[in-house]
């Protein structure tokens, strides 16, 4: 006689978004397989059209270890790589996990655990930026500080509470497939978006500081400046398509942007008073950059401001410049429907 399956160990599904990883996918796959979990466990990695080794490594992964599993995902872009990992997919519950991304050892028992203890229909908890170089650790410190990224739990931390979105997710699979999974046309911002429509559908988003995800920061100011950019344009078409999904906090950085470079051209051609608001700008960074990088190298603390700048400015720019014509894009689209396999 077979024995019944542990229902405090429910099978789960881990889905991965891949696209030029080659540097941490292996790192992350065997972080995912190493968790302290009793249930079963399969991971699904869908990959993009990568230029680097990283087809080589899931390859390489697969062979390794018969749980884990790829699926192409031809556009290369991240909604449609979660929709076709959820639907090769088949177990009740579902992880998101980024190819950068690294799971504490008892992340997925800690998930499954709170999911049944709040009733939540998806749970999350901190990103949790670790850098490997000077530049890196700078832009570590400045996500998690308060300065840099406002009062976002997933980033600074918090008590446990019910919260508008949180990092990555661990899911009740009823519920990605009552929502048609992420809106494919969220280029950005789809996990945003998809716990807008969860919440609106009346489940319950759980923040948890006892999950944590470790994440490696972009390596450059140049990529730094694309994401941030990307995040701001697209949280704008958030705010277009779902009315009063917006906040005070969404608004600040590209408030900023526009008084920053009110004062630069009032500074140059009216009066030199117009710099105040520049340079209190760069004052308070500065400042507030001193317990942000507490224990860090100096090269890494000089950079600081740096990073919150570039976040800060980039963020702004992009909510500020992004085009009505993605919101109608977006309006115009249908949720594809995801099922299991």
């Amino acid at each position: 006689m077979n024995a019944k399956p542990d229902v405090r160990f429910p099978a789960v599904s881990v889905i991965m978004p891949v696209l030029n990883e080659e540097r941490h996918l292996r790192g992350a796959v065997q972080a995912i397989l190493a968790q302290e979990y009793g249930g079963d466990m399969e991971v699904v990695i869908a990959l993009g059209p990568s230029t680097d080794r990283t087809d080589e490594i899931a390859a390489e992964l697969v062979a390794e270890d018969p749980r884990v599993h790829t699926v192409p995902n031809p556009t290369g872009r991240t909604p449609a790589a979660l929709n076709a990992a959820i639907k090769a997919s088949r177990h009740p519950i579902v992880v998101r996990v980024d190819g950068h991304g690294i799971l504490s050892p008892n992340y997925i028992e800690t998930a499954v655990r709170l999911l049944a203890e709040t009733g939540a229909q998806n749970v999350g908890g901190i990103m949790h930026a670790e850098g490997e170089n000077d530049w890196e650790h700078a832009v570590a410190a400045a996500m998690t500080s308060r300065i840099g990224v406002g009062n976002a739990a997933f980033h600074t931390g918090g008590d446990a509470a019910p919260a508008e979105t949180v990092y990555l997710g661990v899911f009740r699979r009823e519920a990605l497939e009552q929502q048609g999974g992420y809106n494919e046309e969220f280029i950005r911002a789809q996990d945003w978006e998809l716990n807008f429509r969860i919440r609106e559908a009346g489940g319950l988003i759980w923040f948890s500081p006892e999950l944590k995800v470790s994440y490696r920061p972009r390596p450059s100011v140049r990529a730094l400046a694309k994401q941030y950019k990307d995040y701001g344009r697209w949280r704008h078409v958030v705010a277009r398509y779902h009315s009063g999904s917006i906040n005070l906090r969404y608004l600040a950085p590209p408030t900023a942007v526009c008084a920053i470079a009110a004062g630069l051209v009032a500074g140059v051609a009216l009066t030199p008073w117009g710099l105040v608001i520049p340079g209190g700008y760069l004052a308070a960074i500065a400042a507030g950059s001193l317990p942000a990088g507490k224990g860090l190298p100096l090269k890494a603390r000089l950079q600081i401001p740096v990073a919150l700048a570039t976040m800060h400015m980039s963020w702004g720019w992009g909510f500020l410049t992004s085009p009505k014509s993605l919101a109608k894009r977006v309006i115009a689209s249908r949720r594809p429907a995801v099922h299991s396999a």
